[in-house]
C-alpha cells in the first residue's frame, strides 16, 4: 500500500510543480556553474547505496572542500541561487524522481552519505537500514534548520554533529520505525508543509507528544 500511494502522489506532485521547475531549471543554467541536477550516493534500505537526486545549490568541487558533506550555516561553498533554493527547500524536489524509481518514500529516515551514515551507532544503523529513506520524516522536520543548530552550537561543527545531533536523530528514526503507518506519514507529510510556511511552528511536539526527547 504505501509503495502505491508514493507512486502516485510522486506522479501527482510532478505534474503539479511541473510550472515550477521549469523555470528553476532555466534559472540554474543561467547562473552558478550552469548545471541543473546533481546526484550523491546516499545509504539505503538494506545498506545499499542510490544516487539522491537534487537541484544544484552548491559548487560542483563542495566535497572535496571544507566540511564535505557537511553544510554549514553561511557556508561560502553554496550559490547565491542556491541559498533560496535551500531555504525554501525546492532544491529538494527532485527527489520526487528517487520516489518514483524505488529508491525512496515520502516518508522515513533521512538518506545519509555513507560518510555520515556511519556516525549512527551500530544498533541504530540496524533499525535505520530496514526502512526507506524518505523525503521528509521525524528526524528531518526537528533537524530542518540543522545548520543553524551547528553554528549556534559551542562545540566545533563535527563534534556537534557527532554529540548532538546523530544520537537525536537516530532516536527519532527508531521512533518512526515504531510508530511507521500510514496516518502517521500522512500527519508527517502535513507537518512538513506547515513548517515550510510556519518555521518557528511547535505543531510536531504538539500531534506527537511521545517524540523522544
Amino acid at each position: 500500500m504505501k509503495r502505491l500511494v508514493d507512486i502516485i502522489l510522486s506522479i501527482f506532485a510532478l505534474l503539479i510543480l511541473s510550472p515550477l521547475l521549469i523555470p528553476v531549471c532555466i534559472v540554474l543554467l543561467l547562473t552558478g556553474e550552469h548545471y541543473v541536477f546533481y546526484t550523491q550516493k546516499r545509504t539505503g534500505i538494506g545498506g545499499g547505496e542510490f544516487g539522491l537526486i537534487k537541484f544544484v545549490t552548491m559548487l560542483k568541487n563542495s566535497p572535496n572542500i571544507g566540511s564535505g558533506d557537511v553544510t554549514l550555516q553561511s557556508d561560502p561553498r553554496v550559490l547565491p541561487v542556491g541559498r533560496f533554493l535551500r531555504s525554501s527547500k525546492i532544491n529538494e524536489i527532485p527527489q520526487l524522481l528517487n520516489i518514483l524509481f524505488g529508491d525512496m518514500s515520502f516518508v522515513g529516515p533521512r538518506p545519509l552519505t555513507p560518510r555520515v551514515f556511519n556516525y549512527y551507532a551500530d544498533e541504530a544503523k540496524k533499525i535505520i537500514v530496514q526502512m526507506k529513506p524518505g523525503l521528509t520524516g521525524a528526524g528531518s522536520i526537528i533537524f530542518r534548520d540543522e545548520e543553524s543548530i551547528i553554528g549556534n552550537s559551542k562545540l566545533p561543527w563535527e563534534e556537534c554533529f557527532r554529540q548532538e545531533i546523530m544520537p537525536r536523530k537516530a532516536a527519532l528514526e527508531k521512533w518512526y520505525f515504531l510508530h511507521k503507518g500510514l496516518l502517521t506519514d500522512f500527519l508527517l507529510i502535513f507537518i512538513t508543509g506547515w513548517v515550510v510556511f510556519f518555521p518557528t511552528s511547535n505543531l510536531m511536539s504538539k500531534v506527537f507528544k511521545d517524540l523522544p526527547e
